[in-house]
């Protein structure tokens, strides 16, 4: 009985995690949405101020005793976490919801890359093919150098942002005290704040005082509420009741549910070449994080430095 039921509960898991792989396929249709009634700082605006505003009531009471120290730590987090959702959410605005999903996807890819470059370290076989795949893939996607858009550019920037973001968090949190409810808000309110300092710069108050269809407020709503808030809690919780690398393969599913969802709720068009991108970025991806896996599991004790 008790290993039955461990089971379901390890399924059950599996299947949130799945969930949250699913509503982050669908935040890029629903950011077109959104785009297509206010500009990019004002979408970034009224998400991250709504999520700062509803992560701040969970958690006053750890940014109340918050220190000096952690609360540099979580702005500068946040200035990295606004640069990234700048260029996110442009270039959502100038290429098509497949391919922010699938590029954004690369991330996953470009954090060990950077991490072993800092550490002046090689990274695993299977982590580099698995890079040189991905690449080819979006080559595909893009449909080649000439046809290759701003857009994408900044979505690649992006990805390569999320990696940053990922490598500081790890080096800069190591001695920090300060609950992830916390620094969550602390970064939400962070970019709720510069976002609205360079868009009444830029566009003046009707940046953030727009009157908008039922659309734009229906997906800022999912934007906030599923794709940051309950999302947030459902893998900090459930990553508890699977193993990493589970959580790992079943986030990877993210950009093939991007792509069939921006076919389904938006109409964007599918193609051999765009099937072809995906597969070998996703593909990649999958070697790369399996590779990772087994090089943790086996230990450091084989690696090797880069010289100088």
């Amino acid at each position: 009985m008790r290993k039955a039921d461990q089971t379901w509960s390890i399924g059950w898991a599996d299947l949130a995690i799945l969930g949250i792989a699913v509503i982050w396929g669908a935040s890029y249709p629903v950011t077109k949405v959104a785009l297509a009634s206010a500009s990019v700082l004002t979408v970034i605006l009224y998400r991250f101020g709504l999520t700062g505003l509803l992560m701040s009531a969970l958690a006053w009471r750890d940014l109340a005793a918050i220190s000096r120290a952690d609360l540099g730590r979580g702005v500068l987090l946040g200035a990295i976490l606004c640069s990234i959702f700048l260029a996110e959410v442009a270039g959502i605005a100038l290429a098509s919801a497949t391919n922010a999903a699938l590029i954004i996807s690369l991330s996953t890819l470009l954090t060990p890359m950077l991490d072993y470059g800092l550490s002046r370290r090689l990274p695993p076989l299977g982590v580099a093919v698995g890079a040189a795949l991905a690449w080819i893939g979006i080559a595909l996607l893009a449909g080649g150098a000439t046809s290759w858009s701003i857009g994408d550019s900044l979505l690649l920037l992006a990805a390569g942002l999320r990696a940053v973001m990922v490598v500081t968090t790890k080096r800069v949190m190591a001695a920090s005290t300060l609950s992830s409810t916390a620094l969550t808000a602390l970064q939400a309110n962070t970019v709720a704040v510069l976002t609205l300092a360079v868009a009444l710069a830029m566009q003046g108050p009707a940046a953030s005082l727009i009157a908008a269809p039922i659309r734009f407020w229906a997906s800022i709503g999912f934007l906030t509420l599923f794709c940051t808030l309950a999302a947030f809690y459902v893998q900090n919780t459930m990553v508890r009741r699977t193993s990493p690398t589970r959580v790992a393969l079943l986030m990877g599913t993210e950009p093939l549910f991007g792509l069939a969802l921006a076919h389904l709720l938006i109409a964007e068009p599918v193609t051999t070449a765009t099937f072809m991108g995906a597969a070998l970025i996703v593909g990649g991806t999958f070697l790369g994080i399996q590779a990772e896996t087994r090089r943790i599991k086996n230990g450091a004790s084989s690696q090797h430095l880069l010289p100088g």
